[in-house]
């Protein structure tokens, strides 16, 4: 699982803590390559609640997940202590494309890291709509530039 170019804590600008659930770890004792994906999503909509303002059950724009992907590194497991590190790496009219990363509490190395990739649309429509202006201040306050070196 170890990759030679292994993101580091310092590539991220937000930081969403999370517990592993024993239901996240498969047959092999390690937690489900599919999982990451939930956490990946947790990371992405808790910002986009608590900092954008974005209303989920009620607003009028919605974020759909267009495309994802995720490298892994180290193994995770139940019960351990995470962080789902996030920051923006490219922010357009309606999308945004978020690199997010797992951590072990405390550890500067990623066990995984990955894209998500968010399209705001209109709930009623389902047409891609600009992101709107509380969402995109909060999305341009973790927009990278320029990240560490890998380890």
């Amino acid at each position: 699982m170890a990759n030679k170019e292994t993101e580091v804590r310092q590539n991220y600008k937000s930081f969403h803590p999370i517990t592993t659930r024993w239901r996240d770890n498969d047959l092999y004792g390690h937690v489900n390559n599919v999982v990451y994906y939930s956490y990946f999503d947790s990371a992405a909509n808790a910002y986009l609640i608590e900092e954008g303002g974005l209303d989920i059950h009620n607003g009028s724009t919605i974020a759909y997940v267009v495309n994802s992907h995720c490298n892994y590194h180290s193994a995770i497991a139940y019960p351990e202590k995470i962080e789902a590190g996030l920051r923006v790496d490219k922010l357009g009219t309606s999308s945004v494309t978020y690199g997010i990363a797992i951590f072990r509490e405390k550890e500067n190395q990623a066990a995984a890291n990955g894209q998500f990739i968010h399209v705001f649309v209109d709930r009623e429509s389902g047409k891609p709509v600009p992101i709107p202006d509380k969402i995109r201040t909060a999305l341009e306050a973790i927009l990278v530039t320029r990240m560490a070196k890998f380890v």
